[in-house]
């Protein structure tokens, strides 16, 4: 998140009284991240002038110490409760963006309750939403405490919310027919019957063989992909939306690609490296959401394909795996736009990866050596302490090695052809928890999260003329435009 924008120039160092604690501060940097602050200084009266200030009530000296923190690009750890609530009230009283989203970040099973209660109570409003929405995904775990502890109008209104719904896809190319292929769907996970159900068709020119596929703002991109046996490239993406059950065309990226890296993060999709023409390359482009543009950002630090990402604590990580017997984890950050490489691990292995993020760790998964080649061994990162550490036991899915996952609260979900499988995640590692049908279609597998109206999926009905104009245009490969295709 970018600091405030103050209005003119604001210089010199400002004391601050809090409770009987005293802080010497940049009157710069308290104005670029409190709205309090800025206010004051631009307001014009003594205050706002004097070398000294006093806050009275609304906030602790332990909560505005954690919010200098932030403000000054650290992380600082919050683990008990008095800390959180202090933290919470000084985000709301000084009017810290960047603090409320640092609490944000940081919610857990261990602290959802407490913080969404606090949010409620002094009105911070983008805290009190992401709590309500990780209470409202991990119900079945907290329902016990939030019964005993919030009141009900709190777990009322969490539960009002929809939970985040496992997505998964299969790999397809591009269908030149009218009628649809019954298997072209994209499906959702029916939690209580424990099967996989459809939510959508994916639109005649949609590929997800080869593509990019990820969620933004909670609508599903595919980006790219390919067609045919010289691997064409499909030059479109398309967004579905889950509310509306409407895919949308845009435009694809600017360097025909495929096999690449696709992230959503804060308003942008980020597509990195990737084949084009059988060779690996190493450029990569942002597609800005609201004014639908790709531009290009720094190259990757090397030609990559199929590398693995996650995002963790609003940070940005590739996970880049050839040469087959290393692992470079690199991070990217858009207001620098620069990759920084974050930590080299070197280990055997025999094929693929998969990496997802929970809290500040990395889960890097990859099959073991080439004798063994069934085997998913799992190695932790974390990105707080820069500490690798090596899971016990071994993470297989049925008749094969894992290497999809996707992360809800404290559970990992797993899901290859034969099996759906859920961990609770631990220090130590992930401990299964629960097992379902797997998803009704073989070969690669594409998942992720999406939240979909209560109601169930959405299935557009079209009226009668629009079908009648849909079967008299003829379908292409071009000149996709901005076209809304209702299936």
């Amino acid at each position: 998140m970018k600091p405030c924008q103050a209005k003119g120039p604001i210089q010199g160092w400002v004391r601050v009284r809090v409770e009987e604690s005293w802080f010497t501060v940049e009157r710069a940097l308290l104005a670029s991240y409190s709205d309090y602050f800025r206010a004051l200084f631009h307001s014009g009266m003594i205050e706002s002038r004097q070398g000294e200030l006093h806050l009275k009530g609304g906030v602790h000296a332990r909560g505005f110490l954690i919010a200098l923190a932030v403000c000054r690009g650290e992380v600082p750890t919050m683990s008990d409760p008095d800390e959180l609530v202090d933290a919470v009230e000084c985000a709301a009283f000084l009017q810290v963006p960047l603090l409320s989203q640092h609490l944000c970040d940081i919610i857990d099973s261990d602290n959802c309750l407490l913080l969404y209660h606090a949010a409620s109570t002094f009105g911070v409003h983008t805290l009190f939403h992401s709590a309500a929405l990780f209470l409202c995904d991990a119900f079945e775990d907290l329902q016990e405490a939030a019964e005993s502890t919030i009141p009900d109008s709190l777990r009322k209104y969490s539960q009002s919310l929809s939970p985040a719904t496992f997505i998964a896809l299969g790999t397809h190319s591009p269908s030149m027919e009218l009628l649809q292929d019954s298997f072209r769907v994209v499906c959702y996970l029916d939690e209580k019957e424990g099967e996989w159900k459809h939510l959508t068709n994916l639109p005649t020119l949609c590929s997800t063989s080869m593509a990019g596929v990820a969620v933004l703002d909670n609508r599903l991109y595919i980006v790219g992909g390919v067609y045919g046996y010289q691997k064409d490239t499909v030059d479109a993406s398309f967004c579905y939306n889950p509310e509306s059950g409407v895919w949308t065309a845009l435009p694809g990226p600017q360097q025909p690609r495929y096999d690449f890296t696709l992230l959503g993060h804060e308003g942008r999709l980020y597509a990195i490296g990737g084949e084009f023409q059988k060779r690996y390359i190493s450029t990569a482009e942002s597609f800005d959401i609201e004014k639908g543009e790709w531009t290009f950002i720094q190259h990757a630090p090397r030609p990559v394909a199929s590398a693995a990402c996650a995002v963790a604590r609003r940070r940005m990580f590739v996970c880049f795996w050839r040469p087959p017997d290393t692992t470079d984890i690199y991070e990217y950050i858009p207001v620098k736009d620069e990759w920084r490489l974050t930590t080299t691990m070197i280990r055997p292995q025999s094929y693929g990866h998969c990496m997802v993020a929970h809290r500040d760790n990395l889960y890097v998964m990859r099959n073991g050596p080439c004798d063994d080649f069934l085997r998913c061994l799992m190695d932790c990162y974390n990105i707080t302490t820069g500490q690798w550490t090596a899971l016990s036991g071994h993470y297989i899915n049925s008749k094969g090695a894992l290497f999809t996952a996707m992360i809800r609260g404290d559970s990992a979900f797993t899901v290859k052809h034969m099996l759906t499988l859920v961990y609770s995640i631990t220090e130590g590692g992930w401990k299964p928890r629960r097992q379902m049908k797997g998803f009704p279609k073989s070969g690669s597998l594409w998942t992720c999260l999406l939240r979909l109206p209560k109601t169930g999926p959405v299935i557009p009905q079209l009226d009668e003329e629009r079908k009648e104009e849909e079967m008299d245009s003829p379908d292409t490969s071009e000149g996709f435009g901005e076209a809304t295709l209702q299936l």
